[in-house]
């Protein structure tokens, strides 16, 4: 298998002096997405849980609704300089015939669009539908999900230079962690190992992102049925136009006891923090948690 770090000669220049020294840095290698022995797409990603990856990637994009829809996904032969498999292609059959059209996706097909016409997407394909009612989530859990979220990144301690993406239970247990260094291949992952395990639709859990919220992350949770999606940056507005849309509660700048929530404020139970007049109908309250 294809390895997640590699070595790489370096200049550090620093207050203590100059040295020439090898650096560890992420891996980032193309893996490309045959069906039936046609190529699909082509993304950029970090080796490691390819299957994880390919079942996120094609649930989020509609093609399957489960992981049985998939009957044998295997790494195509490809070698590199030295006559090893570079594991960087993998052929799916499905088990029934789908009309695929190459890279035309959703989270492509998004950029440049207006809202309206993304939202609508969306919309369209959605099989799982977040109920109102259910989940719920105390702040204090809340804010003990980046940490939890970084101590299993493995690979960022070694690199400094990797995303994560972590499915969570309501009392913070953590079930699934990824990493790589694109963020919507790290939620794949762990939405693929959702589908592989039978959690999808995932109404019972928690998505937790190293990054910002994007409108892709939120589109992919949705997708799953995943309640919660709280990040330690940024939503966009597109992000938050969809969670609005899917009833998904979406969380920005999750970090120490603070964390802004942009929508369905019910399912936070503000146990700690003292917000009083949080709106129960899901608005923004008027001031960071």
């Amino acid at each position: 298998m294809s390895r997640v770090t590699a070595r790489r000669k370096t200049l550090r220049i620093s207050p203590k002096g100059v040295v020439r020294r090898p650096d560890t840095l992420a891996v980032e290698e193309p893996l490309e997405i045959r069906t039936g022995g046609r190529s699909l797409a082509v993304t950029m990603r970090t080796p490691g849980a390819d299957i994880d990856l390919i079942h996120g990637f094609l649930f989020s994009e509609g093609v399957i609704t489960r992981a049985e829809d998939i009957a044998i996904a295997r790494y195509c032969a490809g070698t590199d300089a030295n006559g090893q498999n570079t594991y960087n292609l993998l052929d799916v059959q499905l088990r029934e015939p789908v009309e695929v059209k190459p890279r035309n996706f959703l989270t492509n097909s998004a950029c440049g669009l207006c809202g309206k016409t993304a939202l609508d997407e969306v919309r369209t394909r959605i099989r799982y539908p977040i109920p109102t009612e259910g989940l719920t989530v105390e702040t204090s859990v809340l804010s003990a999900l980046p940490g939890e979220l970084r101590s299993r990144q493995e690979v960022f301690d070694a690199t400094g230079g990797l995303h994560a993406a972590g499915l969570f239970t309501a009392d913070g247990t953590a079930l699934a962690v990824r990493e790589d260094v694109g963020r919507h291949n790290a939620v794949d992952k762990v939405i693929g190992w959702a589908l592989r395990e039978n959690r999808v639709p995932a109404h019972d859990l928690v998505l937790m992102v190293s990054g910002r919220a994007s409108f892709e992350l939120v589109q992919k949770a949705a997708m799953a049925g995943i309640p919660v999606l709280g990040a330690v940056s940024a939503p966009s507005s597109l992000a938050v136009d969809l969670a609005d849309e899917t009833g998904l509660t979406l969380i920005g700048f999750l970090r120490g006891d603070s964390m802004n929530i942009y929508s369905g404020t019910h399912r936070v139970l503000m146990d700690s923090h003292g917000l009083e007049n949080s709106d129960r109908n899901g608005h923004s309250p008027s001031r960071t948690v």
